[in-house]
């Protein structure tokens, strides 16, 4: 039927799937996204939060493109913060604590704003493909077919998801919602690697039971900042997030029944995220340490609910509440939702390309945690990512790829199909070599000007770039140009610059070296600027290095490269070569088990082919 023809179709609404649809639809593709339950769209199934170390990256650079979830995140913001000021500028980090049930509305209202985009409850079980593996469409649970020749699969957990608590399971996406059991069926019937991975969530309390006088509050910062880029979203700090902590009798109590956990009494066989491990995990693993931080955090302005966070783990009821009793601060505490564990099927990521294509079934795309990813801003980095490469690849364009020295997004996607994963992927900013670079602060420098060609920035957003740009480059090249002349601070004239780039040196402080500040450069243009001139001979190193690093990533390889034939290079990276099909020397250069012996292997092997014009069939 025409009304069931579509040019892209999304499977799930959650950060993923929101992203990948909102992308489809702005760049005018014809867009469907089906969600199991209406009412979850955009919904925080764990920690209401946005950010924190390498997310905060994440979700400024989706911002710069023209996504959503920095901009929701800024106007549902209840509390905001800056995490890691202590440090360098590389590794500062925006995060909020965010109304839940506001964030899903907000982002719902968005979504049924979005011209060119449906969205259909129902439960997806077939992608449905042509005789040349070409996707055409899917097939739902009721029996209705929706045609589009791309696919964009967004399932999160809920690919045959079982939640478990205790020695209890049952089958859910989350709790509430049905799994998706058929799908996974039938991605394996196509020949699609499927792995199990697990993750968890901690019990939620009624904040009114803790003992708020023992708890230790946890304000936001004083001038919040948040993620949206030069939209007019008004920052307010509305609520304290409280900390406390373990003890010794707390952890006596999980030691005690260890056993009696999903995880540990041999229910779950899904692999963990080791970098947010379940309160068993750490009372396991960090056996020494006396204490762990407990922060108690509100999930909205309108509810007593808070988030314990801290504390995950898939324990029974009882022993749940009689741990929690055992932390100062919520002895009487009431919780509201047990915590639980979730298995879930993901696709082991080297089934897909840098594009988030599968090289399986072509005009499928995968985003989130099938690709075996774990938050939300991961997730919705990959999202837009394939909502944006799923349109031109309709449009007979070149598909986007981002690479590791021009953003987050670029390595995250890059460590999945170069390396894979065999935990839960957590994006950290030591994961990133050119971190100095790639600063949250500067996300809209790096990737808003794609965003506006690509039809995703608005000209309002993009005008409002155009004349920070305008001013911060002004400033600059006044600064490093104009003489401060000689008075008792400094011994002769020197270019304001120079003063700047003293280490203890504030930028308020040039005005007692006679600088005047213009009314035009607020505290956003004077960060950029302090950065940039603080800075600047370790950024000048380090965009030499992004150079080294684009010339190897320019060294295409031919598309039907046999690679076992190259007897001149290793056998285990001639396999490893094969699983991962790198597009580029850059890339085959960073494959675990490929050393530098088989990439220059590979260099002379090419320089054969170009020498003796030997094409490859």
């Amino acid at each position: 039927m025409e009304e069931n023809k579509f040019d892209v179709i999304v499977v799930g609404a959650g950060h993923a799937g929101i992203e990948a649809a909102l992308a489809s639809a702005k760049m005018g593709a014809k867009t469907i996204m089906f969600v199991i339950k209406y009412e979850s769209i955009g919904r925080m199934s764990c920690n209401p939060t946005v950010g924190g170390p390498a997310k905060g990256h994440l979700a400024r650079e989706i911002d710069a493109l023209g996504g959503e979830i920095g901009h929701i995140a800024d106007k549902t913001g209840i509390h905001f913060r800056m995490l890691n000021r202590k440090k360098g500028p590389a590794v500062w980090a925006p995060r909020t604590q965010n109304d839940r049930l506001q964030y899903s509305v907000e982002m719902r209202n968005v979504v049924e704003a979005q011209d060119n985009l449906d969205v259909v409850e129902e439960i997806i079980d077939e992608v449905l493909t042509d005789s040349h593996q070409k996707v055409i469409g899917v097939k739902s649970h009721l029996g209705d077919s929706y045609f589009a020749p791309k696919v964009i699969l967004a399932t999160g957990t809920f690919m045959r998801g079982t939640i478990h608590v205790g020695n209890v399971k049952f089958s859910g996406g989350r709790s509430g919602e049905p799994a998706s059991i058929n799908l996974s069926t039938n991605l394996l019937n196509y020949g699609f690697k499927l792995l199990r991975f697990k993750t968890g969530t901690p019990p939620r309390i009624d904040i009114r039971t803790a003992n708020m006088n023992i708890l230790e509050p946890q304000a936001g910062d004083e001038n919040p900042q948040g993620f949206s880029f030069f939209r007019d979203v008004k920052l307010q700090n509305k609520i304290n997030c409280y900390l406390t902590f373990t003890n010794s009798h707390t952890h006596k109590i999980i030691q005690d029944n260890l056993l009696k956990s999903s995880l540990y009494g041999g229910y779950v066989s899904g692999i963990g995220p080791r970098y947010c491990p379940s309160v068993e995990d750490k009372i396991v693993k960090f056996s020494g340490k006396e204490r762990h931080q407990v922060f108690v955090e509100p999930e909205g302005i309108n509810t007593y609910e808070a988030y314990v966070n801290g504390i995950s783990n898939s324990l029974p009821p009882h022993i749940q509440v009689e741990f929690l009793h055992s932390i100062a601060g919520l002895e009487k505490a009431k919780i509201i939702r047990y915590a639980y564990a979730i298995e879930y099927d993901h696709v082991v990521p080297d089934e897909i390309l840098p594009t988030l294509e599968s090289k399986r079934l072509s005009g499928l795309y995968l985003a989130g945690q099938i690709n075996g990813t774990s938050g939300y801003e991961e997730a919705a980095a990959q999202g837009i990512v394939t909502g944006i490469n799923a349109v031109l690849s309709l449009e007979k364009k070149e598909e986007l790829v981002f690479d590791r020295s021009q953003s987050y997004i670029g390595v995250l996607i890059d460590d999945l199909v170069t390396r894979g994963t065999n935990e839960p992927y957590r994006m950290f900013t030591s994961r990133a070599e050119y971190r100095l670079f790639l600063r949250q602060d500067n996300a809209d420098e790096r990737l808003m000007p794609i965003g506006y060609k690509l039809g995703l920035v608005s000209d309002t957003r993009w005008q409002k770039y155009l004349k920070v740009q305008e001013i911060k480059e002004r400033e600059l090249h006044y600064l490093r140009t104009t003489t401060c002349q000689k008075n008792i601070l400094i011994r002769e004239p020197t270019k304001f610059a120079n003063i700047l780039k003293r280490p203890k040196t504030l930028f308020s402080e040039l005005k007692n070296f006679g600088y005047h500040q213009p009314e035009d450069l607020s505290d956003f243009i004077i960060n950029k600027i302090s950065i940039a001139i603080k800075y600047e001979g370790y950024l000048k190193r380090q965009l030499a290095d992004i150079e080294k690093f684009n010339y190897m990533e320019k060294q295409a390889l031919p598309e039907k490269i046999d690679f076992m034939e190259i007897k001149t290079i290793a056998y285990e990276a001639r396999e490893k070569l094969v699983k991962y099909q790198p597009v580029s020397i850059g890339q085959a250069a960073r494959i675990s088990g490929v050393n530098r012996t088989d990439i220059m292997a590979l260099i002379v092997y090419l320089k054969k082919i170009k020498t003796n014009k030997i094409g490859i069939q």
